[in-house]
Order: C-alpha cells, then sequence, then structure tokens
C-alpha cells in the first residue's frame, strides 16, 4: 500500500522521490522533513561535502497547504554542487565525457562490480549513483513515514554504539525519554559521554593516518503493538523486510535482532521471552530477547535492531587496484568522502525502518485519509487490550 522510487545522481542537478499510498490529511511540512536531513549531515568525522550542501526539501506533488492529499507525493532535493558539475553531468550530447574521468576502482566500493554489469568505461557512471549521497531522498521518504508513525504514536529512535573498536554502555532500561535526552547534545548519537570522547579520538587518528572508521548503530522503535506483519509468507515476515531495508543502505554488511548473533551460544531457556498477561494491559514479555518480533510478526514489544557498517571505501591513502581501460597496477582513485558517517548511517537507519514500520501499519489498518486510519488503529489497540 506504501511504495517509493528514488532517482538523481549525486553531482546532478537534484535528487527526486515519488511516495504512493500516503493517507490524505497528514500534516507535512518542508521544516519536518528538512529537521531530518540536517541530521543526516552532521556527525564528527564527516566530509567537505556537508559543507557544501544543506539539504531542504521541495515538495512538487501530492501536498497542498500542509496537508497529504492522497496523491503521489514528490520530493525533490537540489544538489547544490550542480553548479560545479553542470558541463559534466549535463544529460545533453554536449556533456565534457573526458573531464573527471575514473578509471581507477576503489576496494571496497561499487566501481568494478558496476562497470562490469552495465559496460561502462567511465566508472563515474557507477558512482554518481551508487554514492550514500542518495541516501538523502531516502531520509526524506522515511520523515514523511515518520510524520504518519507521530500520528500513531510511534516513535523511532537510533544511536551509535560502536565506531571502530571503542564501544558504548547501552542503557536497556527501554525507556524513550531517558534515550532522547541522553542523545541530544551528542555529536555522534552516542547516549554515553565517555565513549563519545574516545570515538572522537579514534575518529581523528583515522584522519591523520589517512583511514576510516565503521561501527554499529542500534535502532530502537517505541509503541508498535502486537500483530503487525505475517508468517504467511516468507516475503510478508517484518523482521526480513527490516533486515532488508536496513542491508540496503551503503555500507552496511550485518543487520540482527533483539540478542542477533549472541543468541545462537545461549540455551534456549536464556533466549526465549516468558508470556505474562494483566487484565487491561494484555499480554507481554518478561524480557525482550526477540528485539519486538517473533515469526515475522511485531509482539508489542520495543523493536530492536542493530546495524554494523564497514568503513568508508574511500581512502586518502588508497588501497592497490587496477585501471579498468589499461589494466595497469595502480592505486585506486580518491573521491571527496568521510572519515566516518555511523552517526548519519543512523539517521538513515531510522528513515528506512520507519518507512517499513509505516507500511505494516497501513497494512493493518488501511484507510484512504489519516482519520479512518487512526480510527481502524483505536479499534485495533483496544481489541488487543481486551484478547
Amino acid at each position: 500500500m506504501l511504495r517509493y522510487l528514488t532517482a538523481g545522481e549525486s553531482h546532478g542537478p537534484a535528487l527526486t522521490a515519488i511516495i504512493e499510498g500516503m493517507p490524505a490529511g497528514i500534516t507535512l511540512t518542508g521544516d519536518y522533513v528538512n529537521k531530518q536531513l540536517a541530521r543526516r549531515q552532521m556527525g564528527y568525522g564527516r566530509g567537505a561535502r556537508m559543507r557544501i550542501e544543506s539539504d531542504e526539501v521541495r515538495f512538487l506533488s501530492g501536498v497542498r497547504g500542509g496537508l497529504t492529499l492522497g496523491s503521489p507525493i514528490t520530493l525533490q532535493i537540489a544538489n547544490k554542487d550542480w553548479e560545479n558539475w553542470s558541463q559534466v553531468m549535463a544529460p545533453e550530447s554536449g556533456a565534457r565525457l573526458d573531464e573527471r574521468v575514473v578509471t581507477r576502482p576503489r576496494p571496497g566500493h561499487a566501481d568494478l562490480a558496476g562497470a562490469i554489469k552495465y559496460g561502462h568505461r567511465d566508472i563515474r557512471n557507477v558512482l554518481e549513483r551508487s554514492s550514500a549521497r542518495e541516501t538523502a531522498a531516502r531520509v526524506a521518504v522515511g520523515s514523511v513515514a515518520r510524520r504518519l508513525l507521530d500520528e500513531l504514536g510511534i516513535k523511532v529512535i537510533g544511536q551509535v554504539v560502536k565506531i571502530g573498536s571503542v564501544e558504548a554502555e547501552v542503557d536497556n532500561s527501554g525507556c524513550e525519554e531517558n534515550l532522547t535526552d541522553a542523545l541530544a547534545a551528542s555529536q555522534l548519537l552516542c547516549s554515553d559521554p565517555a565513549a563519545e570522547r574516545r570515538m572522537i579520538v579514534a575518529i581523528d587518528q583515522a584522519r591523520e593516518a589517512g583511514d576510516t572508521l565503521g561501527g554499529v548503530f542500534k535502532i530502537k522503535v517505541f509503541g508498535v503493538p502486537a500483530g503487525l506483519g505475517s508468517y504467511v509468507q516468507w516475503d510478508r515476515r517484518l523482521d526480513g523486510r527490516l533486515a532488508a531495508a536496513l542491508m540496503s543502505i551503503q555500507a552496511i554488511k550485518g543487520v540482527e535482532i533483539g540478542l542477533g548473533f549472541n543468541a545462537a551460544g545461549l540455551a534456549g531457556s536464556l533466549v526465549q521471552d516468558e508470556i505474562f498477561y494483566e487484565q487491561g494491559r494484555g499480554f507481554f514479555r518478561g524480557s525482550n530477547h526477540a528485539g519486538g518480533l517473533e515469526g515475522g510478526v511485531t509482539n508489542g514489544e520495543v523493536i530492536i535492531l542493530n546495524a554494523a557498517m564497514k568503513p568508508i571505501p574511500t581512502l586518502y591513502r588508497p588501497l592497490q587496484s587496477v585501471d579498468l581501460v589499461t589494466k595497469e597496477p595502480l592505486s585506486a582513485s580518491i573521491e571527496r568522502s568521510d572519515v566516518c558517517a555511523v552517526p548519519a548511517a543512523c539517521v538513515i537507519g531510522e528513515a528506512v525502518v520507519a518507512w517499513e514500520i509505516a507500511r505494516a501499519c497501513r497494512e493493518k489498518c488501511g484507510g484512504d485519509t489519516l482519520a479512518e486510519l487512526k480510527d481502524n488503529w483505536q479499534k485495533y489497540l483496544l481489541y488487543l487490550r481486551q484478547v
């Protein structure tokens, strides 16, 4: 019921997204989306591109007077760096294709595999779209989904829990307010100030060495009732959909739900979440090792997801590569890049998770208007308290 597509190159004129299936009557403003776009651009360790761009969304359709219309929503984010690339990236036949040519693929990037797949001799044709710049459009899309979740009382909150070898202490109390307050003043979206200071030192050391750092971020979703998703078909399992959404983010190489890989080393009695019942509250769990999902269906507990991001493949001390055209061994190309983008990836993770949760909510409760959706939603919540 909800779907979207994005388009645009990193140094093209703009990024564009089209969303279909959003109910009519949702309050939606550019400022709301821009706040999330700004969060994506922040974080210690970001590169020079973040000082060039200051992303702002423009609605081209589907919104009137600050309300969604129920028709497709078109979002556009202009690339301010386009003025420096307009001749090189021009769509017309007169484009300067002999300038800024890239023929040395970077290990760990889509460069070589993409060039082979699409038959390109200039790797710029690959990196312009495979670039993480594309995620600005996905954050905008996820912000629209987040606006819908706001109306249903669902909150998506991400935090960085590891950068390089530095790991943060994580508050597992499950309290949304405590987590939000702890993240408010952080440069790295880290709720552990002592660990954040060590992370900043590690990022500085990597920058001096011409290297990069990856890490791990955690996404929690509060206020999700039991019964979203389905176990009846593989592609309707919400845990699989959430994992796919996170894995689709550039440089993400691993996803865990709940205990994740740690569950494999424990006895079953230490992994399964015991079930309890209270009048007026309904069924609930005494723990949340499952991360809020069982059998592809939400169980009413907080959804907990971890995603691992590898170090960014563009290095200022480049690794060995081979020229795509001449086959001569050379150092890999250097494109403008970040030292560490784990906080940005965390914001993107929030966006793609928000989208999948919003999809599941729409599938469960339908509705062409926000009022109809909310009415169905409240009836379902009442049913859960009485079942």
